[in-house]
Formats: C-alpha cells, sequence, structure tokens
C-alpha cells in the first residue's frame, strides 16, 4: 500500500524528491538525522572554553546583537543560556539602527573598555568588524562572532569565529540565531554535567531535565540524543522566528530547525508571544509560517524602525506578564505608524520612477526617508519591479545610509564588494544587505553599479540565487476546483514549513470565470481584494489577495471576465471560522 498521496508524491517530485529515503527525511524531520554536531565549526572548542572561563571568573560579558529579526532572538537564547545557569555578570547591547547603524562600532566598544567589559560576544554580526575587534583587543575584551554574513577578505582577529561561511561546517546557509543555537548547543554538550552537578548540590532541578517530554514524542529525537535535549528546546522557537524571517533556504538543517521551531512557537512558554499573539487575534495552537513572516516579524522589527530595539528584546525575554501586554501594545502601535511611512516613500518612489528609465541597477532615496525603514521599501521596489534595487535616506549623524536588495540573478555583496571605493561600509549576504555612502559619490552610484552589474553577469555563469524559489512562479499542478478540499490541504500541510527553498505549492486553474470582484480591509481601507471565481463544472471558489487591486495582475481584472489563476491553496481561521480558500498569485 501507497503510504502517500499521489498529490504529496507529485509536490515532492517537482522539488527534486524522488526516492524513498529522500522523501522520508524531507516529511519527518529528525533532530537525530538532521543536525550536524555543532563542534564541526571550527572554532566551537574554543568559544565554549572562553564562555566557560568567564562564567568561572564571574566577568563581565556583553552580548551584542543585531537590530533585526535574527540578531534579537539570537541574544534571547544566549540570555536564556545565562538565565538558567544563573549567570547575572552581563548585558545585552543592540545598536540603534538610526543612529549607531549595523554592526559593533567604536563609541560601543570604549563604552564596553570603561565599564571593564572582558568578553564580547556578538550575534548575527561582526565578521567583517576588523577594527573595531582589533580595538576590543587592545582595551583587554576578547570576542567571540557568532554570524552567518560574507566574510570580506580580512578575518578579524577574534577570539573565536563561529560563522559556517568560513569553515567547513557543512550547513553554509544557517540564520544568525541558528549559529548562536549551535552554540549553546555545544556549550552544553561540553559543560552539561558539570551545570548538572552544581545544581543538584544547591537542590536546584537538573540542568538538563527533559521539561520538553511533549515535543520528545512529537521528534523521532530520544533522551540518549547527542544535543538539544531537554530545557534547551524551549529556544527553539526563537529558531524558528528567525529561520522564518531571515529567508533561508527550508532545506536541510534549517528545515529541521524550522519544522521544531514552529512546533515549539505553537506551544510558547514565553509570555510576550503570548500576548503579541492574542493582539493579532492568532491562535497559537494553529500558527503558520505567514504568521510568523506577515505579522510577527514586522511587529519585533517595529521597534528597531521606529523605536529602540530592546523593546522587542524584552517582550521576547521577559517572564512579566504585565510587562509582556504593555510592550505587545506599544509594538503594535510603533508598527502601525510604520505602515504609514512605507506607503508614503512608496507613493513618492512610484511618482520619481514615472520620469526616469528604470536601469538593471536602481539607486534612490531622499534625505528625509527614514532610515530604519528602507529595508522594507527596497524589498517592495524588488518586488514590485523586479530589479535589484539600493534605497537611501539619511541617519541622525546626517550620513547616507541604505539597504538593497537582489532582484535574484546577482549577489548583492559581490556587487558591492566589486565597487567597494564607492562605499564607505557595505555587507550583507547574497540577496540583501545595506550600505553607507559618501554624500558627494551617491549620485554616482546608480551608473558605477550598473557598470559592475554588467561585467559580473558577463564573468559569472547566469546562476539563479533564487534557487527553488522559481518554482513559485510556475504551477505545481493543472486541475479544476475539486483540488480545494480539506484531504488535499491536509496533505499539502505535509511538506510545511514553507518559505524559501521550498514554496507553497501552486495549482493553476484554466478557463475559469470572475463571478465577482469585493475590496476589503481594516477600517474600510479596500486595499485587498476577495474574488469568486466559477467553473462550468466544478463550482465555485473564493481567493484572496492582499493589498492588491484590478490592476496589480498580469490581466487587468472585472467581472465576467474568463481567465487564467495560479493560486495556492489555504486554510484561514479568521474570527474563529474555518474555511478553505485560494491566496492569488497571478491572473493572466
Amino acid at each position: 500500500m501507497q503510504k502517500y498521496s499521489e498529490l504529496v508524491l507529485t509536490l515532492l517530485k517537482n522539488r527534486g524528491i524522488e526516492s524513498e529515503v529522500e522523501i522520508e527525511k524531507f516529511l519527518n524531520p529528525s533532530f537525530e538525522n538532521d543536525l550536524f554536531d555543532p563542534f564541526l565549526m571550527r572554532d566551537m572548542e574554543r568559544a565554549c572554553v572562553r564562555l566557560f572561563e568567564a562564567f568561572e571568573a564571574k566577568q563581565k560579558i556583553i552580548i551584542y546583537a543585531d537590530y533585526d529579526c535574527d540578531g534579537i532572538p539570537g541574544a534571547v537564547i544566549l540570555g536564556d543560556l545565562f538565565k538558567k545557569i544563573g549567570y547575572k555578570n552581563y548585558e545585552v547591547y543592540i545598536p540603534m539602527r538610526n543612529s549607531e547603524g549595523y554592526g559593533l562600532n567604536m563609541s560601543a566598544i570604549k563604552e564596553f573598555a570603561d565599564k571593564k567589559v572582558e568578553l564580547i560576544i556578538t550575534i548575527d554580526l561582526g565578521i567583517t568588524a576588523v577594527a573595531e575587534i582589533a580595538e576590543a583587543k587592545v582595551n583587554g575584551i576578547d570576542v567571540i562572532i557568532t554570524d552567518h554574513h560574507l566574510p570580506h577578505e580580512t578575518l578579524p582577529r577574534a577570539c573565536a569565529i563561529l560563522n559556517p561561511k568560513v569553515d567547513e561546517y557543512p550547513e553554509k546557509l544557517l540564520c544568525g540565531a541558528s549559529v548562536v543555537f549551535k552554540f549553546v548547543q555545544a556549550f552544553i554538550k561540553k559543560y552539561g554535567e558539570y551545570y548538572d552537578a552544581l545544581h543538584e548540590q544547591k537542590g536546584a532541578d537538573n540542568f538538563l531535565s527533559a521539561e520538553l517530554a511533549t515535543l520528545k514524542q512529537s521528534s523521532t529525537a530520544k533522551s540518549s540524543a547527542p544535543f538539544c535535549s531537554g530545557w534547551d528546546k524551549w529556544m527553539l522557537d526563537m529558531v524558528g522566528i528567525a529561520t522564518l524571517s531571515d529567508m533561508v533556504p527550508l532545506l536541510g538543517e534549517n528545515r529541521a530547525l524550522a519544522y521544531f521551531g514552529m512546533k515549539v512557537l505553537r506551544k510558547t512558554r514565553r509570555p510576550g508571544l503570548q500576548k503579541l499573539l492574542a493582539k493579532m487575534n492568532i491562535d497559537a495552537r494553529y500558527l503558520v509560517e505567514d504568521d510568523i513572516t506577515f505579522m510577527v516579524s514586522p511587529r519585533l522589527n517595529a521597534a528597531s524602525r521606529m523605536d529602540n530595539p530592546l523593546r522587542a528584546y524584552e517582550l521576547l525575554a521577559t517572564s512579566s506578564e504585565a510587562e509582556a501586554g504593555e510592550l505587545a501594545k506599544h509594538l503594535s502601535k510603533i508598527n502601525d505608524e510604520r505602515k504609514l511611512i512605507v506607503a508614503g516613500i512608496m507613493r513618492e518612489v512610484k511618482k520619481k520612477f514615472e520620469k526616469r528609465d528604470l536601469k538593471e541597477v536602481i539607486v534612490i532615496g531622499n534625505p528625509t526617508w527614514r532610515v530604519g525603514v528602507l529595508g522594507l521599501v527596497a524589498g517592495k521596489i524588488c518586488d514590485e519591479y523586479s530589479k535589484t534595487v539600493f534605497v537611501w535616506g539619511k541617519d541622525e549623524n546626517d550620513c547616507i545610509k541604505g539597504s538593497c536588495r537582489s532582484s535574484g540573478d546577482i549577489s548583492i555583496v559581490e556587487l558591492m564588494s566589486s565597487n567597494s571605493e564607492h562605499f564607505l561600509e557595505y555587507g550583507g549576504h547574497e540577496m540583501a544587505g545595506g550600505f553607507t555612502v559618501e554624500n558627494e559619490k551617491i549620485h554616482f552610484l546608480e551608473e558605477k553599479l550598473c557598470e559592475a552589474y554588467q561585467k559580473l553577469q558577463n564573468r559569472l555563469e547566469r546562476q539563479d540565487l533564487k534557487g527553488v524559489q522559481g518554482l513559485a512562479l510556475k504551477s505545481d499542478l493543472e486541475g479544476d476546483f475539486s483540488l480545494i478540499s480539506h484531504k488535499n490541504w491536509k496533505d499539502i500541510e505535509k511538506l510545511a514549513p514553507f518559505g524559501l527553498g521550498n514554496p507553497k505549492p501552486t495549482f493553476l486553474f484554466k478557463n475559469i470565470k470572475i463571478e465577482k470582484i469585493k475590496k476589503f480591509g481594516k477600517n474600510g481601507s479596500g486595499e485587498h481584494l476577495e474574488i469568486i471565481f466559477s467553473d462550468v463544472n466544478k463550482g465555485k471558489a473564493k481567493a484572496i489577495s492582499f493589498f492588491s487591486n484590478q490592476d496589480s495582475f498580469e490581466t487587468k481584472i472585472e467581472e465576467n471576465l474568463k481567465v487564467n489563476l495560479l493560486a495556492t491553496i489555504e486554510l484561514s481561521r479568521f474570527g474563529g471560522k474555518e474555511e478553505l480558500r485560494l491566496r492569488i498569485i497571478n491572473i493572466f
């Protein structure tokens, strides 16, 4: 008897997964088999020993994290370890996006030297901070780098570097929080028994007690698993948020981390997450990837874009119900303000585009644009115009800074590296990055980047960095509305979590009629579309498209028009009512 349905097997085949071994590995992630030994990272042993020495000597430690939805969850993970063993001589430092910008900075290093800090642990940054780490060393401060970004030619002279892109670790595309999680795994593996004994002497709960028995039962992990046994599985909610938010491919080890991360998120004990989900009317039991990427992450990122990134850290780290409630309310409020600012900038962008020809690389900006929201603007422009884009504004120090996104056919970091003389600072990974430019050079940046783009295209093999993300541009299966069933939806969910590298399965419905078009939105805004489609023999189907209008698709839509529809199948639980519907990708 066939173990999986034809639909599941077809969807897997479309993703290049056909053998029995590959199918089982993909559909049933395992901690024992899918997570690599953290000590495969070159400096892991050194990092663990240095942290243990700091604990034993009660040295002042700084957790220095990036201000986004990768760095902040990573800081929570490391903070969880410190709290679990009862270590209190540490501070969490997250730079202000608008005034300090990304990464380590000299003024912060000097502040730490004055405070007699002896160890800094970076999260989601540091791999390019050669001068800053040298300054720390001069001031007697060791630095452990945990990062996942691409290095420059010269590596910093840190005490230890944990970054899969600089050693032989098998999974090169971990997010920053996952690197920290591997660090915690390694530390527990090396020193867990020591702290077990210490806590037993104090009559405390066992350090590695199996607090997550329910999750163990839901996975193939056993109590004798070589890593991630016990309480630390609760940290996987942070790994899940970061992995989904940072757009790393959900394959291999990342798939396992996201898979188990979603399980923990649905059971999270964190008051801040519970309050935030309640504020958004999301039932944690039915949490899906889209809830994280479109609802949770923007509110966490709003802290650094609109206020202080520590607010997001505090929300995730707090054990206080009252504090969690206030922070959830605050982040939701400033996220609404952020939406208005981005919408205003996008209106300005579109007006500017009416008066200019769009080249392969777009550089656009305005000194009045808020630096903190430019990554969102760059993403929107990139998605809408399918161009590599650099968007700039001025920060609080009157310095030109911005964010950039690749359209998928070129590495954004390689593009900047080939023009390094035009940037004061730059960094990121293949698909996204940030930069700082001298005021007088910004006007020539587009021309220089377009020249570099052409040279890179001629030199590099035309590899599509979107990879299997391109699957979302074609259908997995062509059919009729009989495909829309609870059975098929459950089969589709077997392939979750979805994201980069594992897009949601798409279905093509040909020659169907638009019966009715309805606009809807918060407070009657009408910014979303609900469309009823009909098929001659297979009835009707409801489909929705957020932030869309009748001109948003390949074909301008109107009632009674016959069209082709590319869509995904989803289960909505809005208002407590379950409803199967389609999510529109394109109409043509």
